[in-house]
């Protein structure tokens, strides 16, 4: 009897030692940050796409829980608070940079396939005919561009031999335009065509330039703390969006919330100007076509 009872016992032992490693302790979960805006629909594809690729992973990784941090914060304290291992977030997707690639933990796969890239230019309406005589990345170095401090444009501007203007915050930039402090604000299709929507009635004589596009290689990836934790949440999530670049839910998702504007900005009918990235990290999978997205051709 007492040799059944050992039995019994070593039995139940080993099937709780099988449920435990079957089940994770707690549910992984990941906050990222609000903007300093408060709600930011400029972050809704991104979050969506991070959603996604925790689905995708749950028979491997357990259930996961995705929030938002409580209180809105500004890229220099997303920044401390990514830095300090019990800050109120643990990802940020932002382009990337060799410095955020050697101070946090980088996915290395393009969230927006490399949409970001491709820029429309926000311009003052009566600047339309001093833009139309532009055929080159020369034409544009007697204009100003605008853009928030510590971007990685400035870098890809400035090399490129153009007029940086830096704003101190993201809202402040467009009354920097209106007011003449400088000529462009280089944007994403999708951010320009929202912002130029969302701000018509304070800027009525702010415009999308109507011949031009922009193209510079700007990968933004998914960024986590470099810690025991950072390091499996990032193998997990690495795993759910190869999953889905293999599947196409991806480009799906691309599609389904970008591509009504990718439609609008009409970039097969612009005049591209190709500038160089001179801020990618030898690691940037530029090799891997399957990551990059053209709109030029729509694959």
């Amino acid at each position: 009897m007492h040799k059944i009872i050992l039995r019994l016992a070593g039995l139940c032992g080993m099937l709780l030692a099988s449920l435990a490693l079957a089940c994770p302790a707690h549910a992984a979960t990941l906050t990222y940050p609000l903007t300093s805006e408060g709600v930011d629909s400029r972050y809704d594809y991104d979050w969506a796409v991070l959603r996604a690729a925790l689905e995708k992973t749950v028979s491997a990784f357990g259930a996961f829980e995705q929030r938002h941090s409580a209180a809105a914060m500004s890229p220099s304290r997303v920044a401390q608070e990514m830095a300090t291992p019990s800050g109120r977030i643990n990802i940020f997707v932002r382009a990337s940079s060799p410095e955020l690639e050697t101070q946090f933990l980088p996915i290395r796969l393009p969230v927006d396939r490399g949409l970001l890239g491709y820029r429309l230019l926000l311009i003052r309406q009566t600047d339309r005919a001093r833009f139309a005589r532009v055929k080159s990345a020369a034409d544009l170095r007697p204009l100003r561009a605008g853009v928030g401090q510590g971007w990685v444009d400035i870098a890809i501007l400035q090399h490129a031999g153009i007029s940086v203007v830096e704003g101190s915050n993201y809202a402040g930039l467009f009354a920097m335009l209106a007011a003449g402090r400088f000529d462009f604000f280089s944007r994403s299709a999708d951010e320009a065509l929202r912002e130029l929507s969302e701000r018509h009635d304070a800027f009525p004589q702010m415009e999308i330039e109507p011949t031009l596009l922009l193209h510079y290689p700007l990968p933004r990836y998914f960024f986590l703390r470099r810690d025991a934790e950072g390091a499996q949440l990032a193998r997990r999530i690495e795993a759910g969006m190869e999953m889905m670049i293999r599947d196409g839910s991806l480009h799906a998702l691309l599609l389904r919330y970008k591509g009504d504007i990718i439609a609008r900005a009409a970039m097969t009918q612009r005049r591209v100007i190709r500038l160089p990235n001179p801020r990618l990290t030898p690691q940037t999978p530029l090799a891997r076509g399957e990551l990059w997205f053209d709109p030029l051709t729509g694959k």
